[in-house]
């Protein structure tokens, strides 16, 4: 007689994590239209990424946060965990590389993401959006010993340009996320705009104020400018469920195509936000 396995609340739970991150990210890459992003349509202001791509590095990713909700279930923030948390992002970068044929698809979407998914199993009885991103916070604070030294592209911005970037963002407990983006998208879903539409509005609340550091490294300051007054104007105008906001819409794409700008920064919180989104329905479940 084959005696029952133990259940396993802590796999259970880093499954159903690990699924909805990498949902999260299949749907902002397939969501159109994202100007200067790839999506459904095209490739956006990028010549080495595609659809195609976006998606294989997203399933790749599956197993990493996995490994990070795992490891960070039912524990506190500590530096332990936080640097288990780093190596465990590291390996998913790699993972990630190889699914993409060294371009870099993903990794602020690593970062973001892999805090959001081990913040939340912390404590799954507390998976509202405000809760969730202060546990994450308090994560993104604690040191990392194990850091490589070099500084990536992102953080090269940072520097020059006097932003907190990514990591910046989720030590602040990511405010662009339940400050703008998630009141835009619950705002657009309650006017009736339709859920797509919904997103891009929440993708636009999110580029009218945040300090990409994707833009800056393309186009410097100017991008950035170009890019927030753009997203401000289409939301000014409407939002995408109107004609004129559409317009305005189409209009910034243009101009950011036309300099090879991307808001690379602000898709990758996107991806978060849409999964925060879902996470108190998880909770319910």
């Amino acid at each position: 007689m084959r005696r029952a396995l133990a259940p396993d609340p802590a796999g259970q739970l880093a499954s159903q994590l690990a699924a909805l991150a990498c949902q999260s990210l299949l749907d902002e890459a397939r969501l159109a239209p994202k100007p200067g992003l790839v999506d459904s349509r095209g490739n956006g202001a990028h010549s080495d990424l595609n659809l195609e791509l976006m998606c294989r590095s997203a399933r790749a990713l599956q197993p990493a946060f996995f490994a990070m909700a795992n490891a960070a279930w039912r524990q506190t923030p500590s530096t332990t965990l936080r640097e288990q948390l780093g190596s465990l992002g590291r390996s998913g970068e790699q993972a990630m590389l190889q699914a993409s044929g060294g371009v870099n698809t993903h990794r602020g979407a690593i970062w973001a993401i892999g805090l959001l998914v081990a913040a939340a199993a912390m404590d799954a009885s507390q998976l509202q959006a405000a809760a969730v991103c202060q546990r994450a916070a308090a994560l993104a604070r604690l040191p990392d010993r194990l850091l490589p030294a070099q500084p990536r592209k992102g953080e090269l911005a940072c520097q020059r340009y006097g932003v907190g970037g990514a990591r910046g963002e989720a030590q602040q407990g990511f405010p662009h996320i339940t400050r703008l983006a998630l009141p835009a998208l619950q705002a657009s879903r309650a006017r009736g705009d339709g859920e797509v539409n919904a997103r891009l509005n929440a993708l636009l609340a999110i580029m009218s104020r945040l300090d990409d550091t994707c833009l800056l490294s393309r186009g410097g300051m100017p991008g950035l400018t170009l890019v927030q007054a753009g997203a401000a104007k289409v939301l000014a105008a409407g939002g995408v469920a109107t004609l004129p906001g559409r317009r305005r819409l189409y209009q910034l794409e243009k101009d950011m195509l036309a300099q090879r700008l991307s808001p690379g920064g602000a898709a990758d919180l996107l991806a978060a936000t849409l999964l925060l989104d879902r996470l108190p329905a998880m909770a319910a479940n």
